[in-house]
């Protein structure tokens, strides 16, 4: 398999960023969340136009499992827990009722590709597609299905395309939509018949369709897409832990897959149980829900012009992300297609790019599988776990106020090469903050939660020095958790002999080694501020303590 090297919202926080800072660390370059999972770091407010491409996980949260509420107070800055499916039939809410151990047995071993599709970077049904495409109304294009060498399938120029030139104009007839029509009328009739949410009911529809085959309008579209979608969907729990045991993103893709398998259970216990003839177990299993989860973590858009619609856009859907573009996929009402425009120039043979929205290393790899190259990222950011210390004497009434607003004694905050959010150093406050401060505490542990709207720039000098070496602490505990694996990663799997297995492991490896030596990049510099700004605050200390000496002295 070879390796993918590039496929290729500011909310209301504030951030703490360092202005002419002269470090030796140079800047950088998803998304459920992105799929934006927290905050961007950046100055900027993220467009709604940005593609949901960047917005799938947000949307899977919110849609597939209304009656589980997102919660805070799992460890994690923005829990990635999706809410459980809901079925109208069932008269009471569905939970997804998936065990660990359930979860590791079930990803443990190597899945099974589907029997449609092809191979990731193959072109042997890209001329079909276009062709039916074109015969469907796609008009013609700047652009042609080629193997690349970032993304290793992907749209090229042509002829030569200007800078600001739109392209596509893909029509709604070629979406796919939770509105299209199945194949298997009586499958569509059961599902709508339940009102299952858009994002199970086009993992269901895809299935269905791919096995109808040439009977099904989308055969050509389906036969065009990859048998087994880059994702962490794919990775057994065993390679989950292996390999991604320091970084955040292994806890999310445990959760995802945990999501995932719980969707299936449920709409095989309320629905393909019941009508085994129209949902085979042959057809409708986790292996081919794996497949069209894939699919749509990868591929589905959300169109804001079309009032947020979700949809798969065949052809749209072959372009890859560049984090050196900022251009984004949308509905044109007056062309009425999906277009982009392009933000620079592209001449014939040179692949042509859009964004898949401000994403960091981590949320790339785990919907699209795939790492940009080191420092090209200016999204990037990595997850720092905070705690509160169990042996605090205001444990519990830190913890009944953080609990208050939906947080718990473990959290995770992003850290982006420019800075962090200041409901990460809120929570600092909050660890170190004296008995004496308990009037404080509520107020505290409102600013460190992103669901407060409460002044968030709070500051308390009397302990600022203690909150940051409280971060400091932190981030170069989860340092030593990254340069642990780092370091063991040249020994790794030395023992393996079977050649397809082999390759496997290596290519997996060398994207957890590219996550975590950005992920670990970020930290280094965070802990050289953290250690900046700790020794400027000291060393002013110092010089106070000795005028004041000094004025003492003269007094005396």
């Amino acid at each position: 398999m070879k390796r993918r090297r590039l496929r290729t919202v500011k909310t209301a926080h504030i951030m703490i960023t360092v202005e002419n800072d002269q470090s030796p660390i140079r800047a950088s370059r998803l998304g459920f969340s992105s799929f934006p999972t927290f905050p961007s770091l950046s100055d900027k407010v993220i467009p709604s136009q940005f593609p949901a491409m960047a917005e799938a996980s947000r949307i899977f949260r919110s849609t597939l499992f209304p009656t589980l509420s997102l919660q805070l107070s799992k460890p994690c800055y923005k829990s990635h827990v999706y809410p459980s499916l809901s079925l109208k039939k069932a008269p009471r809410p569905i939970q997804c009722s998936v065990s660990t151990s359930e979860t590791k047995s079930t990803s443990s071993n190597a899945t099974q590709e589907v029997p449609w599709g092809c191979d990731i970077d193959s072109l042997e049904n890209a001329e079909a597609l276009q062709k039916w495409l074109s015969d469907s109304g796609l008009p013609p294009q700047k652009m042609a299905i080629d193997k690349v060498a970032v993304g290793e399938r992907g749209l090229v120029a042509l002829k030569n395309i200007r800078k600001g030139e739109k392209l596509l104009f893909v029509p709604p007839s070629l979406f796919i939509t939770a509105d299209s029509e199945w194949s298997s009328p009586e499958a569509g009739q059961v599902l709508k018949q339940y009102s299952v949410p858009d994002w199970p009911l086009l993992a269901t529809y895809l299935i269905s369709e791919a096995s109808s085959q040439e009977s099904s309008r989308w055969c050509n579209y389906i036969s065009a897409l990859p048998r087994q979608p880059y994702s962490l969907l794919y990775w057994t729990r065993a390679e989950l832990d292996r390999y991604l045991e320091a970084s955040q993103i292994r806890r999310r893709a445990i959760e995802r897959v945990t999501d995932v398998i719980g969707t299936y259970n449920d709409l095989r216990l309320r629905i393909f149980s019941k009508y085994p003839d129209i949902f085979p177990e042959e057809v409708f299993n986790m292996e081919t829900f794996r497949w069209s989860f894939g699919i749509l973590f990868s591929r589905l858009v959300r169109l804001p012009s079309m009032d947020g619609k979700v949809a798969l856009v065949p052809w749209a859907d072959m372009l890859n992300h560049s984090c050196e573009v900022e251009t984004f996929l949308d509905y044109d009402k007056s062309s009425q297609g999906v277009v982009f425009t392009t933000d620079r120039a592209y001449q014939p043979g040179e692949q042509v790019f859009i964004s898949y929205g401000k994403k960091s290393n981590g949320e790339l790899l785990l919907s699209y599988g795939f790492v940009p190259k080191e420092g090209t990222n200016p999204s990037d950011s990595v997850e720092l776990p905070l705690s509160l210390k169990k042996s605090d004497k205001c444990y519990k009434e830190k913890l009944e106020a953080l609990r208050k607003h939906g947080l718990s004694a473990s959290q995770c905050y992003p850290i982006q090469i420019t800075g962090w959010p200041l409901e990460l150093m809120a929570y600092a406050y909050l660890a170190v903050s004296p008995p004496s401060m308990s009037k404080q505490f509520d107020e505290i542990a409102a600013a460190a939660s992103n669901k407060s709207t409460i002044k968030k720039d709070l500051r308390y000098p009397d302990i600022e020095e203690k909150a940051l070496q409280f971060i400091l602490d932190s981030c170069e505990s989860s340092i030593s958790k990254y340069s642990k694996f780092l370091q063991a990663s040249g020994s790794m799997d030395l023992d393996v002999t079977s050649p397809k297995q082999l390759n496997r492991r290596v290519f997996l490896k060398q994207l957890a080694v590219d996550l975590c030596t950005s992920e670990q990049r970020i930290l280094f510099r965070a802990q050289y501020i953290l250690r900046r700004r700790l020794r400027d605050m000291r060393s002013g200390e110092l010089r106070a303590l000795r005028i004041f000496d000094g004025l003492r002295n003269i007094f005396k």
